[in-house]
């Protein structure tokens, strides 16, 4: 039986973080994710855990902190927003193409200028494509349990990336919801011991980490990491699957609410969700068919999969929280557009760049895109597939 209790994202992160009970944790404050190393530190402060907290002067140089105490053996984590991850953008890249399984708390915020500490995905679409493994969370539960499975995954030897957990800034981070954590024994045992084959500290063979690295290797490296995050599919399936069995919380590589019938649907992640199952219960009080497929795991992208669930529908609306700025849509759309393309999936897709800045996304404003489906579903045609939902005034 689960422990019950009533926590905001930030404080589950930080009690997840607890329970794994890392060697070292190294993190900078920024809103909105400086709750989590602040309720951490207190643990660390109280004997509540073994961690080495290493308060840091940057973002850039906790991420350079973790690379250390990970390739030096240990099991390193941390946890940023927005402009902190983007000062760490170097190193990002850097423990992901040293093969470094870091475990990452991303609380969610638009990345200035100008300067917004609200919350949208400008951050994590910013380095979507780094090699970090990208699991989002609609609520605190998720947040947590994707901090709890996070290890397992990116330790895994098939697979040593890095993964960061996203969650919403303010809308899950700092609202309080029921909780259902895991008790600490039996956290301990699912997250397991971590064992690498090959670190800095092992005396018995000598390394070298992040060398020099020019034409004659880097091409083969690369698609070794590639391949790693193919990889990580099975492994983020098996470990999801174990997770089922001891809590009874099933994950799969996306959540499909009421898809099975559906004829018009739209994909999103993160908290919009939430707002989005709501419409749709409502609309099929209604008789309209209406259906949800919410975005788990974002990297790797399950495009098969994602078409396979879709294909039935007459109608698309994909809503990315983030714009790309290149005049052809958002970055999940373009992958769930690829995606269908590639398995010969046609159908009728548009495009929406919502919440910009942590503008509100309403009830009413997702009605308005199932109103605007119905129409594309009964021509089949989209005029306009790259539009804005929410603005104050039409461009």
């Amino acid at each position: 039986m689960g422990i019950r209790e009533r926590l905001s994202g930030n404080e589950a992160a930080a009690i997840a973080m607890k329970q794994i009970n890392p060697d070292v944790v190294a993190a900078f404050p920024i809103t909105p994710s400086t709750e989590i190393p602040q309720y951490f530190s207190t643990f660390v402060n109280n004997g509540q855990v073994d961690t080495e907290f290493v308060a840091v002067e940057s973002e850039h140089s906790a991420m350079s902190a973790c690379i250390g105490a990970q390739a030096a053996g240990g099991r390193a984590m941390t946890a940023t927003s927005a402009n902190g991850l983007s000062l760490m953008w170097e190193m990002i890249y850097i423990a992901s193409s040293l093969r470094l399984p870091i475990v990452m708390s991303l609380v969610n915020r638009a990345v200035s200028g100008p300067l917004n500490i609200h919350n949208d995905h400008s951050d994590a679409m910013g380095v979507r494509d780094s090699g970090w493994i990208m699991l989002f969370s609609e609520n605190n539960q998720e947040a947590y349990d994707n901090l709890i499975m996070a290890h397992r995954i990116a330790e895994h030897q098939d697979v040593l990336l890095p993964l960061m957990v996203c969650q919403d800034g303010f809308i899950t981070s700092h609202s309080i919801e029921n909780i259902e954590l895991i008790e600490d024994d039996k956290v301990k045992a699912f997250v397991g011991k971590y064992e690498p084959k090959h670190y800095l500290l092992n005396d018995k063979e000598p390394i070298a980490v992040g060398p020099l690295d020019l034409q004659t290797y880097l091409f083969e490296h690369k698609a070794q990491q590639a391949q790693a995050m193919r990889n990580a599919k099975k492994v983020i399936a098996d470990v999801s699957a174990e997770f089922a069995k001891l809590t009874g919380r099933e994950y799969k590589f996306f959540e499909a609410y009421r898809l099975e019938d559906a004829e018009i649907a739209i994909v999103c992640m993160n908290s919009t969700a939430g707002t989005t199952k709501a419409v749709v219960n409502h609309l099929r009080d209604s008789g309209v068919k209406a259906g949800l497929l919410k975005i788990r795991m974002f990297r790797p992208f399950p495009a098969e999969e994602v078409a396979a669930a879709l294909k039935h529908v007459k109608a698309v609306a994909v809503l990315d929280k983030a714009d790309s700025l290149n005049g052809a849509g958002g970055a999940l759309f373009e992958d769930v557009v690829s995606g269908m393309y590639v398995s010969k999936v046609q159908i009728p897709t548009v495009n929406y760049i919502y919440g910009i800045g942590g503008r509100d996304t309403t009830e009413k404003d997702i009605t308005k895109v199932f109103e605007d489906l119905k129409d594309i579903a009964s021509n089949g045609e989209v005029n306009n597939p790259y539009r804005y939902l929410g603005l104050k005034e039409e461009i």
